[in-house]
């Protein structure tokens, strides 16, 4: 991890506070780049990786900008992360782009945003086919505008023959609004006779989420410096390890990406276990 002081790096069980990376090495940007990525041990990679992609607001205000420009710059790290989760192997990568309380932002951002997401889809959808990059989307999507929908409903049956990198969208969702939508139909199953109460587990739950088809995060990245999850995938992450770091989402590249997973792959995952019956 390149950061101004490694011993501030402060652990707390399976959280990583990371303070903002310092510039690229002075000697040859590339090479530092490739030497964080050849530091990976390809065969302990997280399956999924989930990310909150937070400030670019304040990345904008920094720069006496408004704030739709530091999302616009956003995308940017968007493209770049993808493209670094598809090189690496990565199965699946599920991003935080909407949430439900995002629609309370003042009007001029939100119709912005749609916007954005609108001609993003549509330039995005050939960059996706070409590097075999299948496209899913969860949340409320009955929210969004009408051709925002109907471009992403394009796009996902565009790249759903890709068998690369699932890319999970999370527009207009919220951890809460999921749950209680599941617990509504696993009620009007019960009601219906179609499953008995009895018979419900944690796997019945699952299949009544919105992330049914995928497996649940082993690494949520928050970028910007909260330590917050604030409502994503709240029951998903419950054996996730948890990343943060102070760097804001319009800076955040394949470096940065590469640091998380490494800082992932030195930790103990025991899933309640003690450490001996892991090594055992």
């Amino acid at each position: 991890m390149i950061i101004n002081d490694r011993k501030s790096v402060i652990q707390l069980n399976f959280i990583t506070f990371a303070p903002q990376s310092q510039a690229p090495c002075l000697t040859n940007s590339f090479k530092c780049f490739m030497s964080q990525k050849d530091k990976i041990n390809i065969q302990q990679l997280p399956k999924h990786i989930a990310i909150i992609m937070d400030g670019n607001g304040r990345w904008a205000k920094e720069k006496g900008e408004d704030r739709l420009f530091g999302h616009l710059n956003g995308v940017e790290s968007v493209r770049n992360i993808v493209e670094g989760c598809a090189e690496l192997g990565i199965q699946y990568l599920t991003l935080y782009a909407f949430s439900t309380e995002n629609w309370d932002r003042p009007a001029y951002e939100v119709t912005g945003l749609m916007e954005l997401l609108v001609e993003t889809i549509r330039k995005e959808v050939p960059t996706l086919n070409k590097n075999n990059i299948r496209l899913h989307v969860i949340g409320d999507i009955s929210m969004l505008p009408e051709l925002a929908r109907k471009e992403l409903d394009e796009a996902i049956q565009e790249t759903s023959k890709n068998t690369g990198l699932n890319l999970v969208m999370a527009l207009s969702y919220s951890s809460r609004w999921e749950i209680n939508t599941a617990i509504k139909n696993i009620a009007r199953d019960v009601k219906a006779n179609q499953l008995q109460p009895e018979d419900i587990n944690q796997q019945t739950i699952q299949q009544y989420l919105c992330t049914a088809a995928f497996p649940d995060p082993e690494l949520m990245i928050r970028t910007s410096g909260e330590y917050r999850i604030s409502n994503f995938l709240l029951y998903q992450l419950a054996y996730a390890e948890l990343y943060f770091t102070n760097t804001l989402w319009p800076d955040f590249r394949k470096e940065n990406l590469y640091e998380a997973i490494l800082d992932y792959q030195g930790r103990e995952r025991r899933f309640g276990k003690t450490s001996e019956q892991v090594k055992g």
